[in-house]
């Protein structure tokens, strides 16, 4: 945890923010995997370690909007639990690592919550996005779990994207340190791609050092020869000498911040003539984002950017036709990258999109979002002093997709179907890193100890011990 005083100044300016009401910031419990007691890895709430800091299952926070009063809701653990883990922390003692004074048991939560709505007063809460939190959030309103989403606080959804979207000085180092762990877990997974390798073997030794360093991995480890399968999970493939392998993981810092770094490359060591070509052309995609991000840009133009830079050198390979202008206008890199340059990253891999973007239709507050520039409307995101995004272009060339847009006679006059049809065992490559906006631009996050991304740097280091 940090210090207190973070926590309390967290709340404070949350409370500054609202202005009235309760603001109800509920944990995670424990998940059960296969059966009650066998659990899946517990995994905190995100907006509730940022205000309260507290790693710790089935606990609450509620903060008076107008006053600035935290109560922290849990439950001492009792001889019973103990013989299971050992001695713990009371609930004040809890309480005050965070700088709230007041706690009360969690059963006694629902009543204070009645009590102030027959009062008129707003309980503000971020949506749930999980099950038992739903439920957990349906009985202490005394709701149907249905009236959730029409009742969500989007006061509060955007007053806590932008408080975690700039980051402090603290928050950084902490990123700072989960880039090491990530470099590091990278490293391993270099050096072990050999012929004969199983894909598994190699996410397994990078979550081995995610969780030998780290609370573990950021986000399932992507461990693939089908780099053109953009989440590929399935990690069961033998390594084969001469074809690609992407691997795209980030490690999570004991303290919740995440790192989330992509490399692709040769197994084998050694890139043929083909393979240099275009990972070429995706690393200058990679670095023309990294030299134009800066403070108050548009995330879309960053996002532009990388598009007529991949089209530029597919142009250059015969692959695609016309300018590099003509080619974005056309819509036809969507076939050739079919996602966004980059994402938001802190304390989540695409930091806050519990409460934006996927979760729900931002539509009736695009215009508002567009100068907040929070709750993570990409389309209206705008990059501020203290976001950290990743910059991860990619090429991509999946044989359904692309037949799947000549039969529909997309691109005619743009994209050359007949040459396109050679790089259909190619598989594909993503190239990310971390960027950090700075009151004058940007810089990587690691500075000088970067993971190797050049073709000579990966050459010099894949495959070797």
């Amino acid at each position: 945890m940090f210090a207190p005083s973070t926590y309390l100044a967290r709340r404070r300016t949350l409370c500054e923010k609202i202005g009235s009401g309760l603001i109800l910031l509920p944990g995670n419990t424990f998940s059960p995997n296969n059966y009650p007691n066998n659990t899946y890895y517990f995994r905190q709430d995100s907006s509730f370690r940022y205000y309260f800091g507290l790693n710790v299952p089935t606990l609450a926070g509620v903060i008076d909007a107008e006053t600035g009063e935290a109560t922290l809701y849990g439950d001492d653990f009792t001889v019973e639990d103990i013989i299971w883990t050992g001695p713990q922390p009371t609930l004040r003692e809890l309480a005050a690592g965070a700088g709230v004074e007041k706690s009360c048991p969690l059963a006694e939560l629902e009543q204070h919550l009645h009590a102030a709505i027959r009062l008129g007063r707003r309980i503000h809460y971020l949506p749930p996005y999980r099950g038992e939190t739903k439920l957990q959030l349906a009985e202490w309103l005394g709701i149907a779990p249905r009236m959730l989403h029409d009742r969500k606080s989007v006061d509060l959804m955007m007053a806590v994207a932008e408080m975690r979207e700039r980051k402090s000085d603290e928050e950084i180092a902490e990123m700072e340190h989960a880039f090491e762990l990530g470099r590091r877990a990278h490293l391993t997974a270099m050096r072990m791609c050999r012929e004969g390798v199983v894909e598994r073997e190699i996410a397994g030794a990078f979550e081995g050092v995610a969780k030998a360093f780290g609370q573990g991995v950021s986000f399932p480890t992507i461990v693939s020869q089908h780099g053109e399968t953009l989440h590929n999970l399935n990690c069961d493939g033998v390594l084969e000498r001469g074809r690609l392998l992407l691997v795209d993981g980030g490690v999570e810092t004991v303290e919740g911040y995440c790192s989330d770094h992509t490399r692709t490359y040769p197994v084998g060591g050694k890139f043929s003539d083909r393979q240099r070509d275009i990972y070429e052309i995706v690393l200058r995609a990679h670095d023309r984002v990294a030299e134009i991000v800066r403070p108050h840009m548009m995330y879309n133009e960053v996002h532009r950017a990388s598009y007529l830079t991949l089209a530029e050198g597919l142009i250059g390979l015969g692959v695609l036709r016309g300018t590099a202008e003509a080619v974005v206008e056309s819509g036809a890199m969507t076939m050739l990258m079919p996602h966004g340059l980059g994402h938001g990253l802190g304390m989540d891999v695409h930091d806050c999109e519990a409460m934006g973007e996927r979760s729900f239709d931002f539509s009736s507050i695009a215009e508002r979002a567009a100068r907040s520039a929070t709750c993570i409307y990409r389309a209206a995101w705008r990059l501020e002093p203290g976001t950290v995004l990743t910059d991860e272009p990619g090429l991509y060339f999946i044989p359904a997709l692309i037949d799947k847009c000549r039969a529909e006679g997309l691109y005619k006059g743009i994209v050359d179907y007949d040459r396109l049809q050679g790089y259909y065992d190619f598989g594909g490559i993503r190239i990310e890193d971390d960027l950090l906006v700075t009151e004058t631009g940007n810089r990587m996050l690691g500075g000088e100890r970067k993971i190797p991304v050049t073709v000579a740097e990966l050459e010099a280091t894949v495959g070797r011990e």
